[in-house]
């Protein structure tokens, strides 16, 4: 008797679902006779395609996974490490790249600032050697951008009763103020504040600094400017308190009734220099 007489010409196989499960089917019924006994079965006992529910990659359909990242040209399938390396030079390379771009912006913006400076200067300067000016009775607020350092002249009684002092302001390594006085105007014009200079904080009282507070008629002589810009530092001032840490010309302005224009004082025939007021007030 042959050893293939036992195979029947027609095997019936059980329904499958798998192409493993046919496989394995198929090996059983085609298996010799001596080969059915235990030792065979023990042979495979623990072989993990005889279970049930084990499917083989054969069996599987391949999943499409999104990743969230966008490809780049063509798909390159690197390790970690490999990107991690990649992703380093990509870095190293965008900041070499940013090198250059930054110092030509700095340099076109320093070369611009520059040009501007130099204008500025000049401009300030040409305006500085002129004779004063006579300033008008009424002035538009408008218009002082186009007259800053301008020297301007007036005539008009300091109102020392009003006087604001903006500070602390240094000096010379020494704490004190700002004094800011109305000068009311004849003949219809408008009042305006000025900038008469520092004073230590020893002449804040003006018990101590009568010799800096003219009577009657006196001409100022100062160049006029524009109203100052607060910074983000500087607190809030508090008028209702005499309390002024910035120059806030509508303010002040308001406060005394006066016009919202700004003249720094310079020099005056009946005042005291600026030179002078930190030892006579």
């Amino acid at each position: 008797m042959s050893m293939t007489s036992h195979i029947p010409r027609y095997i019936h196989l059980p329904p499958t679902r798998t192409f493993t499960g046919t496989l394995r089917a198929l090996r059983r019924a085609t298996a010799p006779p001596c080969t059915r006994g235990s030792l065979y079965i023990r042979r495979f006992a623990h072989n993990p395609a005889e279970e049930a529910n084990f499917t083989s990659i054969v069996d599987n359909s391949p999943d499409l996974v999104k990743s969230g990242r966008r490809h780049g040209p063509g798909i390159i399938i690197l390790g970690n490490s490999a990107r991690s390396l990649v992703t380093q030079y990509l870095i190293l390379f965008r900041n070499l790249a940013l090198i250059p771009i930054t110092a030509f912006a700095l340099g076109t913006w320093q070369v611009f600032r520059l040009g501007w400076k130099t204008e500025l200067i000049a401009r300030f300067e040409d305006r500085l050697i002129k004779p004063p000016l006579p300033l008008p009775p009424r002035i538009d607020p408008e218009a002082i951008k186009d007259f800053d350092y301008r020297k301007v002249y007036t005539t008009g009684r300091l109102c020392h009763e009003q006087e604001m002092l903006i500070g602390p302001r240094i000096h010379d390594g020494n704490d004190g103020f700002l004094v800011v006085t109305p000068l009311e105007r004849e003949d219809g014009a408008s009042t305006v504040l000025v900038n008469r200079g520092w004073i230590p904080r020893n002449k804040k009282s003006q018990a101590d600094r009568k010799e800096g507070l003219p009577l009657g008629q006196v001409t100022v002589e100062g160049l006029l400017r524009e109203p100052w810009k607060k910074n983000v530092f500087t607190p809030e001032n508090r008028p209702e308190l005499g309390q002024f840490y910035f120059p806030d010309v509508k303010q002040m302005a308001e406060l005394t009734r006066s016009e919202a224009v700004w003249i720094e004082e310079t020099m005056s025939n009946l005042l005291l220099d600026i030179s002078r007021y930190p030892a006579s007030g």
